[in-house]
């Protein structure tokens, strides 16, 4: 017999497609095969796959972006997308389909409602994604990142935690070396599309750190493509040596060797702070839908782990107090990265594989369950 198949839809971002990667890694290790339904723009995330793990581009669109015409486009492209899904779909019978959100995520989602075969839904965030609260009542399973998780009425979440790839748990709390008079690591990240913010108020903000403090810097920053030559020319005319990039396909490595973290607050970035271990200061996107991101950043501020700055205070002067606060402060730095590893769930993608495979041994679904998912 064929091994059992497990159709993951997700995509849009890296919010979505880190925890993707993370259950892929984890359901080919138990002997599942696994498939990966996104589209163009999901598929640019794709570089940490497993080889193993077979893509598939499929037709889908947002409301959120385009002109009239483009919008105007958006359900026909949706359904072709649904019906192309529903055709390899029973072609190919999966066990479990899976999705992480993100609007790529719809036409495999779609299709599995409508051949009712077994399915849930991951939510990365304290507060559900569009595309994830259109099926949080058209599934089997709720899985929630962030705990709690406002879901609809009638719906009942289980909270596994967001899955992390192999590459952050094989840095799992690995020993922090609290800031002090030698070379320091400082990690800035403004998630998977950057974040203009950080780049305005970051780099004037380490520029006006004491001088023997400026000295024994090193930081890596992740800058929009518009935004990466001002930024380094800063660093570099401020005497800061630093690595200003798009994107870092070595975060888990940058983040176990930083002495501070200075971040968005997506839940991908949560979960990699927490399991690795490090302090940080959160600056949560604002314009977030229902300020999720504030609600991701709560559970390590409330553990003592970060320090959270909202985006309307967020200048050059604040950020400077606070990174002072970390980096002045050995210990309290080495308590900050105790307190993050308390919250982290490192099995989170192991839990959420023993849910796939619970809802795997369910079988075939009743009519009832059909009417009435939990």
């Amino acid at each position: 017999m064929a091994a059992p198949l497990l159709i993951i839809a997700a995509g849009g971002t890296g919010g979505h497609m880190f925890p993707a990667q993370a259950l892929a890694e984890v359901m080919l290790k138990r002997g599942w095969r696994v498939k990966l339904s996104t589209d163009a723009r999901g598929a640019r995330y794709t570089g940490g796959f497993p080889e193993a793990v077979e893509i598939t581009q499929i037709s889908s669109a947002t409301f959120a972006r385009g002109g009239v015409v483009a919008k105007a486009l958006v359900p026909f492209r949706i359904a072709a997308g649904v019906v192309r899904s529903s055709l390899n779909m029973l072609r190919d019978r999966p066990s479990v389909v899976v999705g992480f959100g993100g609007y790529p995520s719809i036409p495999a989602l779609g299709a599995a409602w409508a051949l009712r075969m077994p399915r849930m839904i991951h939510e990365q965030n304290g507060i559900l994604g569009r595309v994830n609260e259109i099926f949080a009542k058209r599934v089997h399973a709720v899985a929630c990142g962030i705990w709690p998780t406002k879901l609809p009425e009638g719906v009942q979440g289980w909270h596994v935690g967001n899955p992390v790839r192999a590459a952050v748990l094989d840095r799992a709390g690995a020993a922090y070396i609290p800031p002090g008079d030698y070379p320091m690591e400082v990690l800035v990240m403004g998630g998977s599309q950057g974040a203009r913010i950080l780049s305005d108020v970051v780099p004037p903000a380490l520029a006006a750190l004491p001088m023997n403090m400026i000295r024994n810097i090193r930081v890596s920053h992740q800058a929009r493509d518009e935004d990466g030559q001002r930024v380094a020319d800063y660093y570099a005319e401020s005497g800061i040596s630093a690595d200003v990039r798009p994107f870092f396909d070595d975060v888990p490595r940058r983040m176990s060797e930083a002495q501070l973290v200075i971040s968005r607050s997506g839940a991908s970035s949560v979960a990699d702070l927490s399991v690795i271990g490090r302090p940080s200061i959160l600056i949560p996107f604002a314009a977030a839908a229902g300020d999720h991101q504030s609600a991701n950043a709560r559970g390590l501020v409330e553990a003592g782990a970060a320090i959270m700055v909202p985006e309307r205070k967020a200048n050059p002067d604040i950020m400077t107090d606070q990174i002072l606060a970390v980096l002045e402060m050995p210990e309290g730095a080495m308590q900050m990265a105790r307190a993050a590893l308390s919250v982290g769930k490192p099995d989170a993608a192991e839990t959420l594989a023993d849910m796939v495979e619970q809802l795997a041994a369910q079988g075939t679904l009743t009519p009832a369950e059909e009417e009435h998912p939990q």
